[in-house]
C-alpha cells in the first residue's frame, strides 16, 4: 500500500550567475540590500553578483578608520563585517546572496567556501594561495590577494570577497588594510595572463556553484 504520509523533501535551487559590470558603490549597496531583503522574504531567487567598483574605500560595522591621510575616493560605512579596505578597478567582486540553510552551511563553513573557492581559482592559474590562521581572506606568502568581508541576516548572505585582478596597490597605500600592516598583492603581479575580469567571473562561479553542489550530497 502507498504511503501517503511520506515526507517530500524539497531540493535547494542553486543560485544564479549575474555579471553587473562596473558599478559605483552606493547604489549598488542599496540594490544588494534590497536583494538580499527580499530574498529572506521569499519573494526572489538566489543569487550570485560579480563586478568591479569604481574607486572606493568602505568599513565595516565597528567603523574603525584605518587611513594614513587623505584617500582620494569616497569611504562609505557599511553594514558588513571587517574594517576598511579599498574597492576600484582591477578588482573582481563576488556578492553571493544565498540561504545558508539551504546548503546545510554554518557561517564558518561558509566563510571557509568563500576562501577555498577563491584558492581554487587562483589554482587554475597557477597562482599558490592559502589560508592564514585568523586572518580572514586569502594570502599568497604574507601578501593579501582577496579580503573578505560579509553580513549574514536572518540567514542570508550578502557582501562577500573581492579579488585583486590587475589592481592598482597604490589606492591600499592610503589605508591599513583590513586592520593589518601587510601589503596587498594581485593576480598579474604572479604571472597571470589576459585578465579578463567578466571571464575570470564566470571561472569562479562555476567553482562556487560545484562547491555549493557537494553540501547538498
Amino acid at each position: 500500500m502507498r504511503n501517503t504520509n511520506a515526507t517530500h523533501h524539497s531540493v535547494a535551487t542553486l543560485p544564479t550567475y549575474h555579471w553587473l559590470g562596473q558599478q559605483a558603490y552606493t547604489s549598488f549597496l542599496e540594490h544588494m540590500q534590497k536583494h538580499s531583503h527580499n530574498l529572506a522574504l521569499h519573494k526572489t531567487s538566489q543569487q550570485v553578483w560579480f563586478c568591479e567598483h569604481e574607486p572606493v574605500y568602505t568599513t565595516g560595522k565597528r567603523g574603525i578608520l584605518n587611513n594614513k591621510g587623505s584617500l582620494g575616493a569616497p569611504l562609505i560605512v557599511t553594514d558588513r563585517g571587517g574594517e576598511t579596505t579599498y574597492h576600484g578597478t582591477g578588482q573582481l567582486m563576488m556578492y553571493p546572496m544565498i540561504v545558508l540553510k539551504d546548503f546545510h552551511l554554518t557561517v564558518r563553513d561558509y566563510v571557509h567556501l568563500l576562501e577555498e573557492s577563491c584558492i581554487l581559482l587562483l589554482a587554475s592559474y597557477h597562482i599558490k594561495a592559502e589560508r592564514d590562521c585568523g586572518l580572514p581572506g586569502v594570502w599568497i606568502h604574507h601578501e593579501k590577494i582577496a579580503a573578505l568581508g560579509i553580513r549574514v541576516s536572518h540567514g542570508i548572505t550578502s557582501h562577500g570577497i573581492a579579488l585583486n585582478v590587475n589592481t592598482d596597490l597604490s589606492w591600499f597605500e592610503k589605508i591599513n588594510p583590513c586592520g593589518t600592516s601587510r601589503k596587498a598583492t594581485t593576480m598579474a603581479n604572479h604571472g597571470a595572463k589576459a585578465l579578463d575580469l567578466e571571464l575570470i567571473s564566470k571561472q569562479w562561479f562555476t567553482i562556487f556553484k560545484q562547491l555549493l553542489e557537494l553540501r547538498l550530497v
